[in-house]
């Protein structure tokens, strides 16, 4: 807005000094980079993050694999879980000790946690592993790698933006210190003479 606010000084005015209208210039080539210029560095910061999420996506889904785990026994809570009875049932969660088939055939055993409210023994639920059968992280959805990309390209559109602002800011201060530093120069030369003035001294 302050940008916006400096076109001002291009109007005709008797009293526009040079600094004005330079100022004026400044104030047109911020907007202008703001405007034309954050917006293109987005949308490519925002490409090429939707591009490589989307590849992570697609050698995630190559390489994890969700299997159907069997409950051997439920475990005690740890402190640090959430209660059951406080979450949505959607995220309920408890760990249990269970047994499952890994994608190469291996059998594996191990502590998980299973997304079953009340698990028994026998119950089944699935888990992510990997090729060998250890347990690994769900993989990136299309939907999420999408949203991550979307705000990279208008975070990096907002912080072009600061930047250009901050460039502004920086060349109108400089140019206002060159301006008094004119004035104190003015100033000691009218000095010495200030209030003589017609006395005839």
């Amino acid at each position: 807005m302050r940008a916006i606010g400096g076109l001002w000084r291009w109007r005709h005015n008797p009293l526009r000094r040079a600094t004005d209208l330079a100022e004026a210039w400044v104030a047109l080539a911020a907007l202008l980079l703001m405007l034309l210029v954050a917006p293109l560095i987005g949308v490519l910061v925002g490409g090429a993050a939707q591009d490589a999420l989307q590849q992570a996506v697609r050698e995630q889904r190559e390489v994890r694999h969700l299997v159907t785990a069997t409950v051997v026994k439920k475990l005690a809570r740890s402190p640090l879980e959430p209660d059951p009875e406080s979450v949505s049932p959607r995220a309920a969660r408890s760990r249990v000790e269970a047994d499952w088939t890994g994608p190469d055939g291996t059998q594996r055993h191990g502590k998980v946690m299973a997304s079953l409210k009340s698990p028994h023994p026998g119950d089944h639920f699935t888990l992510w592993t990997d090729e060998q059968g250890r347990i690994a992280a769900r993989p990136l959805d299309t939907a999420t790698a999408t949203t991550h990309a979307v705000l990279a390209g208008l975070g990096a559109s907002v912080l072009s933006a600061g930047f250009v602002e901050g460039g502004r800011r920086l060349i109108l201060w400089r140019m206002v210190r060159r301006r008094y530093a004119r004035w104190d120069q003015a100033w000691d030369r009218a000095g010495p003479d200030w209030g003589r003035t017609g006395t005839g001294s």
